[in-house]
This record gives structure tokens, sequence and C-alpha cells, in this order.
């Protein structure tokens, strides 16, 4: 048996109609209440702490904090209203105010002082007084009434000066008073009159300075209680309202309900849902409007600017006027943060949310789900939320036409069933919406729920429940029995029962597939609210109106637990059998001993300021949630005594499924594939654009390091000419050092000598001064012996004054006594009478009882009357006795006094006497110390000039040598960065080497190429030339010519053929592969092109300018050597060599003809074609040259591709 533990870990709502609902801790950290709790809410870590009202109080009226922001003030209603101070840091409880002076129930403002040494509070109605605290000494230091002499104007809000703790604001309808506190009484400030307005809230803007809000929409701007200046906000809203044409606005002029104060100016909340920023302008008696911020419409209502019609109750900035913060009458939080706000003024901004959205009317629907941490919660303020109790988030939520009064979630998390004024829905919970996909026409159902198997569910439909499938919503069953209203519904743990209760107060088991009624136990004096069951059905748990807890088993109550005085409104029994708690009338949390005993035991946790209507205790038993009439949702963490519960499956973990419809799906995805093309298309853009701002910031630094090394130039110079004027200053100072020192030497023993002059005239006045001490001595003592004999006359007197008086006290003691004892005899004698009239009386009544009966009642009334009135005399009596001994012993205590005061008096004189004496021999002492310090002050002097000189010399020696490290340690780092560039510059050279080395190979083998065609063409050549010279011999026979020509044809034709095609194939051979040396060599080079671009960009362009001209001349070389073999091939064509027949005979022929008969023609053509191979020759060598060159140059890769060969070798 135990008592279940319960701590409150996150609580979602606000409390309105608290004063000043909204106070920064810290920066991070927000104050608030909510519920009978006062919030620290950490808007970063998302984390709650709590500070729990107080037992028996009404709740809150009004919050504040310090302004050292240590601790807060919590007033609370109640027949005796309380203000409790607790610590923020450790929240501990300081102390506890209450004062007989206030004949309300609750305070209505409440206000710390600049030092938080003192807490001002204001009264309520009907007597509006005002109390003045040194709140650590729970002492009323002043009282004063600030309503009107007839104590009807309300009261709304009081402050503290900024910079005084005597100076109080207070403002009320048609009030607007200054206080100030000074011996003990706050004295009025007396103000010019002006008209009487209804002035809704102020803020103290400087230390003189007030601003006031009306209900009218002005902003009244005091300074030292004058009207300076007056600002009508509400006309500009007025303005913005015709111009917007919303029919939607109230009308009237808008009210100013919140002012905060700020460094820049303040902030007012002016009229539904907006605020207006003021700043400071340069004239001190005005502020200029800098901003509007707005409510944000709601796109989750279905009214949007239903959130905007919001009137915004309190204003707080943060410590460092980061954030402004709002609470609305709608318990809503919204925060802007200021530093946005100013950087784009001139547009309109919007609040945002702080933490989640809240519901602001009485929660009537909860209920939790098995494969998901949420909770559903259904409000008269017409919306539906979803929370995560995990995150302690608002998951979704959404607000309808018609109120609800009910809601269940199924177990798997994606369908609620929520009962609406006009139907029965069941919703979809979709990933950013709740939307109605089945109807049932059940009007105004209050209670309703799933099966734990989420087959079914039950709805309350006036008096009965009807059971509808949730897969094919056919009514199974209908649930016949109860004749009043059904307050609530539960399944059994296998669903094979439904327990219910109603107002008709009976508690019924049902069948929910046949729709019998297997148990019943009815109990028609209580209405039921609440009930629960076990894990095996068999045990019902219920509460009702009758302030008691029932256990019902068998249709019968086995144990009925007493509440005492306090009704309970609902019952929660956990999944493992071993905790049970209950929810009360007043808010609070009963955790109950389980099982159950009588008389009950129970723990009671501060929870809601209003009666509980729902709780729900979580699948894995490990959170309860409670919900109230006053709009907030508390979850518990629960466990039992030994820390037990049930294990949840951690592999298993949440269902993370969510429900989409196909439409939103496919938007969702048409968007993401429209922002992704968005996103590629600004990284192209963004890519772009860094290469260009490389290239200008490349450009830059080039720019900026050759101007750092013309002034590094201009400064050494500069240092040079400072070094050389600074040689001359040292010598010259040198000079005017020694100068000066003589000089000193020379005043000093003056000096000496003028004060030992001084030094004996000094000591001729000492020798007078001390004669003069010596009569005045000699006063004194006369004088003091003349005021002990008046002293001692006085005493005598006021000892003889004191005697009578003590005399006459005695007596009236004594007269007081006999009086007293006179008393105690009449009471006696009178005692005596009344007994024996008793005894006759009670015979007499013997024989007549009626009469008898009435005479002794009177008599006894006339007996207590007396014996009050006696009783009354003998307290009285005794009070004067008590308080005559009261004075004898003040009397006695005076002259106790008097003789400490006397011997205080004579101790003194003696003091003095010594006093004097010692003086004596301090001054001979100090005569002599004076003498000595004189003799080492000249000495210390001596040393003293002598140390200065030598802290210069070294300050001079330092000063260089630290401008030398400084400098050294400059050029270090600058030699480090230019290492690191150097490193890098090596790596890469070596990676061009190795690249060169390669190129160099393959151009050696195409040399090596190229010198073997040019030896075959140069014997082809030489072949050519000896059988043309001997064919021109034949010239004049034509015959022997043409055969000789034949055979030349056939002979070097034939053999060209072949060898042009055997050439046409290695050219091709070798131009593959270039291409693919090429492309080898591009796709590396492509690589490399970001580094080798920001290190050699202009040796890139030159080299890659110098590539370009020599693959040009490579292939204009190629061409002229295709035209070059073009032409002999037409010149062999003309002489017609083309005859392929007798070959050997020809070739004879044409070695005859060549060597008889040499031609001139022939011989000049041979000499053009070697002028022509000398030519090739010396560009081949000229192109070696280029490449040895570009070898030792050891260029970086080129970073552009190359033209491409245009032609053939």
């Amino acid at each position: 048996m135990s008592i279940a533990i319960a701590q409150a870990r996150h609580i979602f709502g606000l409390k309105p109609g608290v004063t000043g609902n909204i106070c920064y801790h810290d920066e991070q950290t927000i104050v608030y209440p909510s519920g009978a709790n006062c919030i620290l809410y950490n808007t970063d870590q998302k984390v709650q702490k709590f500070i729990p009202g107080t037992d028996k109080s009404e709740g809150m009226t009004a919050l504040a904090v310090s302004p050292n922001r240590r601790y807060v003030a919590i007033a609370e209603k109640g027949e005796k209203p309380t203000i409790t101070i607790y610590d923020l840091h450790s929240l501990r409880k300081k102390k506890v105010l209450t004062s007989p002076d206030v004949q309300s129930g609750e305070y209505v403002s409440l206000a710390f002082s600049p030092d938080s040494k003192y807490l001002v509070a204001q009264g309520g109605k009907p007597d509006w007084t005002l109390l003045y605290w040194t709140w650590e000494k729970s002492k009323v230091m002043a009282t004063a009434k600030t309503s009107n002499p007839q104590n009807t104007a309300d009261v709304y809000q009081v402050s503290f000066n900024p910079q005084d703790n005597t100076q109080l604001c207070v403002i009320g309808n048609g009030i607007f008073r200054h206080f100030r506190y000074s011996e003990g009484n706050l004295k009025p400030f007396p103000f010019q009159k002006m008209e009487p307005q209804n002035f809704l809230c102020h803020a103290w803007v400087s230390e003189e300075r007030v601003v006031v809000g009306t209900d009218t929409g002005r902003l009244l701007l005091f300074e030292a209680g004058e009207l300076k200046n007056e600002f009508n906000a509400g006309a500009l809203k007025e303005e913005k309202k015709d111009s917007l044409d919303d029919g939607s606005q109230p009308s009237g002029p808008p009210q100013i309900s919140a002012i905060v104060a700020y460094s820049k100016g303040y902030a007012c909340a002016c009229g539904p849902g907006m605020v207006h920023l003021f700043e400071k302008t340069d004239d001190k008696d005005f502020f200029k409007k800098a901003r509007d911020i707005k409510i944000p419409a709601d796109p989750n209502s279905s009214d949007p600017t239903k959130s905007q019609q919001q009137v915004i109750k309190c204003l707080t900035v943060s410590p460092s006027e980061e954030t402004l913060v709002a609470s609305t009458d709608l318990s809503q939080l919204y925060y802007l943060t200021l530093s946005s706000a100013d950087l784009g003024k001139g547009d309109q901004a919007t609040f945002e949310v702080l933490a989640q959205s809240f519901h602001n009317s009485q929660i009537m629907g909860l209920d939790v789900c098995i494969r998901k941490p949420l909770i559903a919660t259904s409000s008269l303020d017409r919306s539906v939320r979803i929370w995560n109790y995990e995150t302690c988030n608002l998951e979704l939520y959404k607000e309808f036409a018609e109120e609800a009064y009910s809601i269940a979630l199924h177990p798997s998390g994606l369908y609620i069933l929520v009962g609406f004024s006009d139907k029965l829905r069941l919703m979809n919970l979709l990933i950013d919406d709740i939307r109605t996909f089945k109807e049932f026409t059940v009007r105004g159902c209050r209670e309703c729920a799933f099966s734990n198997g989420g087959h079914l569910f039950a709805a309350v439909h006036g008096n009965v429940i009807q059971i509808y499938s949730t897969t094919t919503f056919e009514n199974v069953s209908n649930l016949k029995g109860h004749n009043g209203k059904v307050r609530s519904v539960v399944w059994s743990f296998d669903d094979a029962k439904i327990v219910s209760c109603g107002m008709d107060g009976a508690v019924y088991e049902w069948d929910p597939y046949t729709g019998k009624r297997l148990a019943e136990s009815v109990l028609k004096s209580c209405s039921y609210t609440g009930v629960a069951v076990n894990n095996d059905g068999k045990t019902t748990f219920a509460v009702g109106s009758d302030k008691s807890l029932k256990e019902i088993a068998d249709s019968s109550i086995l144990r009925e637990v007493p509440s005492g005085e306090m009704t309970m409104t609902n019952v929660a029994l956990s999944h493992s059998g071993r905790m049970l708690f209950t929810g009360t009338q007043r808010g609070t949390l009963w955790s109950m001993k389980f099982p159950l005993t009588i008389p009950g035991e129970w723990q009671e946790h501060q929870g809601h300021s209003a009666s509980i209507t729902k709780m729900k205790i979580t699948f894995d038993d490990q959170f309860l949630i409670t919900v109230s009439e006053d709009a907030t949702i508390i979850l518990w963490k629960i466990q039992d005594k030994e820390g037990r519960g049930l294990k949840r499956d951690k592999e298993v973990g949440w269902a993370e499924e969510i429900l989409i419809t196909k439409s939103d799906l496919e938007e969702k995805n048409s968007n993401m594939s429209e922002l992704k093309t968005r996103v590629e298309e600004l990284k192209m853009e963004n890519e772009y654009q860094l290469r260009l701002k490389d290239m200008n910031y490349n450009e830059k630094m080039k720019e900026l390091t050759e101007k750092f090394i013309q002034e590094m130039e201009s400064l050494k110079t500069k240092n040079q000419v400072l070094k050389t004027d600074k040689d001359k200053e040292e010598a010259k100072h040198e000079e005017e050092m020694s100068e000066l020192m003589e000089k000193h030497a020379k005043e000093l023993q003056d000096l000496e000598s003028a004060n030992n002059q001084k030094l004996m005239l000094e000591y001729e006045k000492f020798q007078e001064q001390q004669a003069k001490m010596m009569k005045m001595q000699e006063d004194y003592e006369r004088q003091l012996q003349e005021m002990e004999e008046s002293k001692e006359h006085a005493l005598e007197e006021l000892t003889e004054y004191y005697e009578t008086k003590l005399q006459e006290a005695t007596n009236k003691l004594e007269q007081a006594n006999d009086e007293s004892r006179q008393l105690s005899r009449e009471y006696e004698e009178t005692k005596r009478q009344i007994e024996e009239d008793a005894d006759r009386e009670i015979l007499d009544m013997k024989n007549k009882y009626e009469r008898k009966l009435r005479d002794e009642k009177e008599a006894n009334m006339k007996l207590k009357g007396e014996s009050g009135i006696m009783k009354k005399k003998f307290t009285s009596l005794q009070k004067e006795i008590d308080d005559h001994k009261e004075e004898i012993k003040k009397f006695q205590a005076e002259t106790n006094k008097l003789n400490n005061i006397i011997r205080n008096l004579e101790k003194d004189i003696q003091g003095l006497k010594k006093e004097i004496q010692e003086r004596d021999d301090t001054i001979q002492d100090k005569e002599k110390r004076i003498y000595d310090l004189k003799k080492k002050n000249q000495e210390l002097e001596k040393f003293k000039f002598v140390l200065d000189y030598k802290i210069k010399e070294l300050k001079k020696q330092i000063e260089p040598r630290e401008n030398d490290i400084k400098n050294m340690k400059e050029q270090i780092q600058e030699m480090e960065s230019e290492l690191e560039r150097f490193h890098k510059q090596n790596t890469q050279l070596e990676l061009n080497i190795t690249e060169l080395r390669q190129k160099l190979k393959a151009t050696d083998k195409e040399m090596h190429q190229e010198r073997q065609k040019v030896r075959d063409v140069e014997a082809i050549v030489r072949r050519f030339k000896t059988d043309l010279h001997n064919c021109v011999g034949y010239i004049q026979d034509p015959k022997m010519l043409k055969e000789s020509i034949k055979a030349l044809y056939q002979k070097h034709v034939q053999e060209d053929i072949t060898e042009s095609a055997s050439v046409d194939a290695d050219i091709q051979k070798e131009y593959s592969r270039q291409r693919e040396h090429l492309e080898r060599s591009v796709a590396s080079l492509r690589k490399k092109l970001e580094k080798d671009s920001e290190i050699h960009k202009a040796d890139n362009v030159r080299i890659m300018q110098e590539n370009v001209s020599l693959i040009k001349e490579i292939n204009d070389l190629r061409r002229e050597l295709k035209i070059a073999r073009t032409s002999i091939h037409d010149l062999e064509a003309v002489l017609g060599l083309h005859s392929k027949n007798n070959k050997k005979a020809d070739t004879a022929t044409l070695a005859q003809i060549t060597a008889k008969n040499p031609s001139a023609l022939m011989v000049r053509d041979l000499e053009e074609k070697l002028k022509i191979i000398e030519m090739q020759r010396f560009e081949i060598r000229r192109l070696r040259n280029e490449m040895s060159d570009i070898e030792m140059g050891s260029r970086p890769p080129s970073g552009t591709k190359l033209q491409p060969i245009t032609g053939a070798v």
C-alpha cells in the first residue's frame, strides 16, 4: 500500500486577469502564471520550473519581479489576501506578507522599489488601500487611500519611480496621483486640476516623466505632475481602419491597455492586436512613432482575423532590450525581436507566437493514444489541439465554427472523434491539417471514446450511449438505461465491457456487442461525474457530488472513502493497477493511497485554479494529463513509491506514420522539384559570383601588396630619419640634464639652510604653545571640578524626585490590592447567595416542572451576564495591577541607567587625565621622530635622484630593444607565411616538371621519326635526280626519251604511291597519338585548374598563347609539306610516268638518259627541293630549341583547351 508520486513536468496555458502576468527573470527565462502555479519558462531550452500556489488561496491576482531579477512577488486573493515573495534562483519562499489594514479580499497591483528592498501593494475594493512594505522585515511602513473620497473609482496600477524609492505613481478611473514616502506617511503631491479621464496604464520613461494611457486612445506625458505633451494614438488607429475598410473592427476609440518603457522610448498597446513603438526625439518633450507591430492572422482558424482582435493586456521587455513580449486577454503569448524591428523600419512588423498557442476557454475533452505520444484536447473556444507529451510541443491545431464538447483519439493516433454542438465528426489527422471524412447525426455529444482496439467507438446522445464501428460506421448497438445525462464512458482493457456513470446516480457495466446491462450500482443521492475501471474489468472507481470516492465490484459498493469538504470531479487509475488519482473542484490533484483504506489517505498537489474536467494516464503509466475549466493542461510525471511502472519496449518505439492526401503529396513533390531546380540555379549563380569575386579579390590583393611594399619602404626611410633625430635629442637632453643637476644641487643647499632657520623658529613657537597648554589644562581641571559638584547636586534632586514617585506608586498598588480583595469577598458572597437561591429553585422545580424550567433559563441567562460582568471587572483590575508593576519596573530600570551614566562619567574623567599624560609623551616622541625623518628624507631624496636617473637610462635601453623584438616578430610571421607559399609553389612545380618530362619523351620520339622520314625522302630525291639526269640525256631522241620517262615513272611513281600510303598511315597514327596525348593532358589539367589559375594566372595566359602559336606553326608546316608532295605528284603526272609495264627497261633507259644529257630544268628543280628540305631542317631545330626553353622555364600546365589539329603530315 502506497501513495504514488506526481510531479508537474509541463503546463500548457496562461492565466488571464493577473496584473503584470508576464515578466522577465533573465534574458532566456520568462515568468508567467498558469493555473495555480507561477511558471519560469526557458525560451532556449524549452524547459519549465514551477512555483506552486499556496493552499486555500482563490487564485493569483498580481505578479511582479524585482528590478535586480532575484525575487518574484505573487498576490493571491482569499478571505485575507496574501503576498508571497519567492527567490527566483532557489525557488524557495522568502516571506509571506499579510496586513489587517486591508479590508479587500485581493491586491490589484504590485511593484518593487528600484533597489528591490521595498514593495508597494494596491488593495482592491471597497477601501482601495495602498501599502508600502519593507518586505524583508514584513513591516508596513505606511498606508494611504488611493481612490476618490467615496471609494467608488477603480484603481488599476501602481509603480515606483525608477530612480527614487520614496516616490510612487497610482492610476485608475479618474485617478492620477503621485505619493512621496516621508516620516512614516505617504503624502500626495499637489497637482494642477484637469478633466477626469479613465487612466488604464502608465510607465516611467525617466526620473521625472510618466507616460499615461487612457481608454480613449490618448497618451499623456507628465513631468513632475504637469502635463507636457499629448498624443492621440487612437487617431492613427482610426485612419488605418478607414484605409483598410475592415468591417470586423470594433466601434469606438481604441484603448491604451498596456505600456512598457525601455532605453530608446516606450511601447504601448493601442486597440485590438496592435502595438506602437515610440522613440525619443531631440525635443525632450516629444516622442515620435517608429513602428507598428500587429498580432498575425491565424491560418488554422475558421476566422483568421479573430486572433488580430485580441486585446494586449501586458507588455514586457527583456533585460538586454532584445525582445518584446506581449500577453493577451485570450491567454496567448507573443514576442518580437526588437533588433529586427529596428532593422526593417518603415514596414509593419508582426509578432510571433511564443512557445505554443494555448486554449483560452474551458477544456471539455481530453484523450491519449497508444501508438504515439499524443494528447488530444477540445475546448469551448472552438479549437481542437494535438499535443506531444514527449517534446512538450503543440503538434497540430485547428479552430472550427462550432464549440467542441468532447474528443476521442484513435489508438493509432491517426484519427480523432470530436463531438460538436451540431454533429459528431470523425476526422483524419493529416501532416498539417485536421479534415473531416465522416459525420454522424449526434448533436451536442458530451462524451465519446474509442475502444482500446480502435475497431469501435462509443458516443453519448442524450441519455443513450451509441456504439459505432470504426470501419463500416454502422450503429452496432444502443445502450439505454440512464435517466440523466451520461458524464463518463470508459472501455475495459479487453474491450469486453463499457462502464458508464451519469447525473442520475447510476454506474452501469454494459456488453457493447449485445447492448445488455451486465452490472449496476445506483445511488440517487449522488450525481456521478467520473469513473475508472481496472485492467481485469472487475473493479470500478467512481466519484460524484457526495464528496466521496467509491470502489464498486459486483454491483455493490465495497468501500466509500470520504473526501471531507472537497468535491472530487474525476478519477484515473493506472494501467498497472497500482496508482489512483482524483481531481477536485478546486483544481488540486489528489494522489490516493492504493489499495483504498478507510479513512482515506492522500497527497495533495497544487495544479489548476479551477475544477478539473478530465484526467487521463498514458498507456506506459509514465504521465498523467489533467485539464481544467481554467483552460490549462498539466502534464504530471507519475510513479509509485517503489518507482515501478510499465516498461515500454524501446525497440518498438513510437509510430512515425502520418496521414497525407494524394493531392497534397503531389503538390508538395512538385514544390520540392521546383525548389530543387531553383537551388541548382542559385548554386550555379553563386559559383559564378564567387569566381568573379575571387578574380576581383586577387587583383585587389596584388594592388594591396604593392601598396604595402611601397609603404614599408617609406616607413623604413622615415624610421631612419627618426633614429638620427633621436640621437640628436639624446645628446641635447644629456647636456640639459647635467645643467639641471648642478642647478638642483645649489637649490638643495639653499633650501637646507632656510629650513634649519624655520625649524628653530617653529621650536620657539612650540615652547610657547606648551606653556599655553599647561594653562588651559589647569582651567579645564577647575571646570571639571565644578561640573562634578553640579552633577552630584542634580543626582541628589533626581533621587529625591524618583523616591517620591516610587512611594506614590506603592501606595496606589496597596490601594488596588485592597480593592481586589474587597471585590473577591463580594464575589464569594454573591456566589453563596446564588447557590442558596438555586437550591430553593430546585425544590420548587420538582413540583412545577414547566414553570421552573422557564425560570431556570431566565435565571441562568441573568447569572451568565452577571458572572461575565464580574469576570470583566476582575480582568480589568488584573490588567491595572500588571500595568502598575510594569511602571515600577520601568522606574527601577531608569534609576539603574542613571547610576550607570554616573559611573561612565567618572571613568571618562580618569581616561581624559591619562590621555593628557599620554599626549605629552607622544609629543616628545614625535619631535624626535620628526628630526630623524628629516635626516632620512634628505638621504632618500639623494637616493631617489640616483634611481630616477638609472630608470631613465634603462628605459632608453629597453625601448629600442622592444621595438626590435616587435619588428622581428612581424618579420618572422611574414617569413612563415612566405615559406608556406613557397612550399605550395614547390609542390606545384614538381607536378609540372613530371608532366613536361613526359612531353619531352613524346617529342623526342616524334623527332626521331621525323629524322628517319627526312633521310628516306633525301634518298628518294637523290635516286630521282640521277634517274632524271639520265632521262634528260635522251632529249634529242624522242623514242628513247619516252621510254626513259616511262621507266622513270614506273620506277618512282609505284614506289611513291606505296610510300605515300605508308606515310599517310603514319600520319593518321601520329595524329591519333597526339590527340590522345592532348586529351589526357587536358583532362589532368582541368582537375588542377582552380589551384593553378589562382597562383599562375598571368603565366598561364602567356604560355597558352605561345602553345597556340606553336601548334599553328606545326599545322602550317604540315600543310606546306602536303602541298609539296601534291606538287611532286602533279609533276610526275605531267611527265607521264604512270605506266606500270617494263619497269626494269624503263629504269635502265632513264638511267641512260640522265647519265648522257643532264637537263638545266631538272637541276633547278632539284635545287629548289633541297632548299625546301634545308628550311624544314632549320624549322625542326628551332622547334627543338623552343621545347628545351619551355622545359627549362618549368611552366605550369595550361588552363584552357588547345585548338584542334587542322592538317595532316
